[in-house]
């Protein structure tokens, strides 16, 4: 491709760090159920990329979503590969994997694996190991970190003093929907929080983790409670994460408390507070300064003490914004936000979690 042409879907010049000249990505999903029939939806849509083929082991399936989105339907991973995929989707469930993923790698072809990166820590260091090996752009499918709430944490905190974490309060509930079946709550559900508790812990695993689960439905872990704790060079953290998937209701709260600030996350509201402990600092002293004093204060209002900030939610699709960045490090060779490296640290922490719910029992 001539060096000032432009790519015929965008209309824009090739950035000169892109290391395919601007050219058409080409993109496959293997597993089309109910995440990854959202993967073809976006990569059929997606600027700069071209749907090629899907694959699912229920063909009728498969040729359904196909015509939908006017692509191909392929009976294995090999014909997709044969057909010149540079990116696929893997979202089949956790077991399966390592079989997809491994002749997808070692073709060279860049993986986005949906969440968790494998069942268990060997399989999982398997993966991360073959993508290293051969070079594979490899990105773990954990969409939480692209939900508009928490990248405007993100943003708002970027724009003040930096959060850091003593108290991490998770709580995702709902009910039973009997997917994702061949796995326990923590691997199905509490992963997401650990992804995002780890992202806050700067990668750092627990340094202490103890646990509480039941098996009431399925042979797994159907609800869990966990105590995580972090000893890093900034402090001490604590993170007390609960999941379960035997709730009568759907609630997905996180609440950081950090050393200046405050954060409530509602995942399904896609709603956000934040109080700044600097805001009103002034008033706090004089607060303690009456406190030390004896001062009656039983009429004060505690909110009035405090700035509470709404955070400013987009509404952008999470998954739109995970695809655009699993494709923008595909182009740049600059490492994706959930790399192998953090998709193994989950699984390795989910382990252990199931492994004190064991010692527990």
């Amino acid at each position: 491709m001539p060096q000032n042409s432009k790519d015929t879907l965008t209309g824009h010049l090739p950035n000169p760090s892109d290391r395919f000249g601007g050219r058409t990505l080409r993109c496959g999903v293997v597993g089309v159920g109910r995440m990854g029939r959202h993967h073809a939806r976006v990569y059929s849509k997606l600027p700069g990329c071209e749907l090629v083929g899907i694959v699912d082991s229920d063909s009728g399936r498969c040729e359904e979503i196909a015509d939908t989105f006017d692509t191909r339907a392929f009976t294995s991973v090999e014909e997709l590969i044969a057909a010149g995929v540079d990116a696929v989707s893997v979202a089949v469930p956790t077991t399966f994997h390592r079989k997809v993923a491994e002749p997808l790698l070692t073709a060279g072809v860049a993986c986005l694996i949906e969440k968790p990166l494998a069942g268990d820590v060997e399989t999982a260091q398997a993966i991360k190991e073959l993508a290293e090996t051969t070079g594979s752009v490899l990105m773990v499918g954990h969409i939480e970190r692209f939900n508009p709430v928490m990248r405007a944490m993100q943003h708002a905190a970027a724009q003040g003093l930096e959060i850091v974490p003593r108290f991490i309060q998770v709580v995702r509930v709902s009910p039973m929907t009997f997917r994702s079946v061949d796995v326990g709550v923590v691997l199905d559900m509490m992963i997401h929080d650990l992804d995002v508790v780890l992202m806050l812990m700067g990668g750092r695993e627990p340094d202490f983790i103890r646990a509480a689960g039941v098996a009431v439905v399925t042979e797994h872990e159907d609800l869990c409670n966990a105590w995580l704790e972090f000893n890093g060079p900034r402090g001490r953290c604590v993170a007390n994460v609960t999941a379960s998937r035997l709730a009568l209701k759907t609630e997905r709260v996180t609440r950081i408390t950090g050393e200046n600030a405050y954060i409530k996350i509602d995942y399904a509201s896609k709603k956000g507070t934040m109080i700044r402990r600097i805001a009103n600092e002034i008033q706090m002293r004089e607060v303690r300064e009456q406190i030390r004093m004896g001062t009656d204060l039983t009429n004060l209002k505690w909110d009035n003490l405090v700035n509470i900030e709404e955070l400013a939610v987009d509404d952008a699709e999470p998954i739109v914004m995970e695809l655009q960045a699993f494709i923008s490090a595909i182009r740049t060779g600059q490492r994706p936000p959930i790399d192998a490296e953090a998709g193994f640290a989950n699984v390795r922490t989910a382990q252990r979690i199931v492994e004190a719910i064991k010692r527990g029992m």
